[in-house]
């Protein structure tokens, strides 16, 4: 896959490109000191993939990822790990990368843009199996460590938000996946999923109990926000 560095300093950009040529499915297409040079190229080229510093003196990376296609995926550099955060509000981010980078955390991060683009083919896939055993709409994909693994939306009991991964709790096991709440919440079934808090999406036809500010669902208690409570109580009496 092709891809763009962004980073006004030209020793971050070497360093990039060394940790780069180490794989054979990535290539560089070009590097740019500056995220307006960077927005040229893209208007006239496809990339797969767009290495960006967030801290950029024409134009803020931040900025960029507000202009550039939602669907571009990209990776964080940074120097300050706080700024880490940006990459919870965009779906396209794969991961973020603290500089100095190591050539073990860039590792890592290659393993995430294998299981990103993989994920992106996934469901052409996954439509046809469906079709194949008459359960369309019924289970998602989740990528645990390059392999593809599917749940049905019935076996999910929960899912809570913790750093930069998510905790799938099911009848069976548990999974940690590296992605964020809203990116798993958008592909569940509003008729079975709701987010009762900013770090928790339940299945709310597993609710065994409910407190004033907790549920209980098999023996996990989970806190219902203030502002989520009504809207809870209203989708339980739609089920009675």
């Amino acid at each position: 896959m092709n891809c763009i560095v962004i980073d006004d300093e030209m020793l971050s950009q070497e360093i990039m490109g060394q940790l780069i040529s180490t794989h054979s499915k990535l290539e560089i297409a070009e590097k740019f000191p500056s995220c307006i040079a960077a927005l040229k190229y893209l208007g006239d080229h496809k990339v797969d993939l767009i290495f960006l510093d967030l801290h950029m003196k024409d134009f803020s990376g931040v900025d960029f990822l507000k202009t550039i296609s939602s669907d571009q995926k990209v990776v964080l550099t940074t120097s300050d790990p706080s700024f880490a955060s940006a990459s919870y509000e965009y779906d396209n981010i794969v991961d973020y990368l603290v500089k100095p980078i190591t050539s073990d955390r860039f590792e890592k991060t290659v393993s995430r843009i294998e299981a990103a683009f993989a994920e992106q083919k996934a469901p052409k896939a996954a439509s046809a199996d469906k079709e194949e055993n008459g359960s369309a709409g019924d289970e998602l994909f989740i990528n645990i460590d390059r392999r593809l693994i599917k749940l049905k939306f019935k076996d999910i009991l929960f899912i809570e938000a913790k750093g930069d991964y998510i905790h799938v709790k099911t009848i069976k096991e548990d999974f940690r996946v590296h992605s964020t709440l809203k990116k798993i919440k958008d592909k569940l079934p509003e008729s079975l999923f709701m987010q009762i808090h900013r770090s928790y999406v339940i299945n709310f036809t597993k609710i065994i109990d409910i407190q004033d500010n907790s549920v209980l669902i098999e023996k996990s208690v989970i806190p219902i926000s203030r502002s989520q409570r009504p809207n809870l109580m209203q989708r339980l009496n739609l089920l009675q």
